[in-house]
């Protein structure tokens, strides 16, 4: 994604709301979900089309990143994630499956 970088975690999520990604996602077991309808999505149908990562300003321990994520079926939407030490290993385990273009 090219343009100007957001300063924030939300300015990010909004930037990719406003390019059509307006699902919420979240983990259940080793698949994404679709918080508003519960559908849950197999990686091999998923694809990464951009994300946003952050390092917190006063601590460097707070870090997050949000993924901005496209499924087979017409899903688009996030998913945030803290970085580093902090991140949470489900997310990590589904979406190391998931190429990015």
């Amino acid at each position: 994604m090219v343009g100007i970088e957001p300063a924030t975690l939300g300015e990010a999520i909004e930037e990719f709301v406003g390019k059509g990604f307006v699902a919420r996602f979240s983990i259940v077991g080793r698949r994404l979900r679709v918080i508003d309808t519960n559908e849950t999505l197999d990686p091999g149908d998923l694809v990464i089309r951009g994300y946003r990562r952050f390092e917190g300003a006063s601590d460097p321990d707070d870090m997050s990143i949000v993924y901005a994520v496209e499924s087979a079926n017409g899903w688009h939407g996030t998913i945030v994630d803290a970085f580093g030490v902090y991140s949470e290993p489900s997310i990590g385990a589904v979406l190391e499956h998931v190429p990015f273009r």
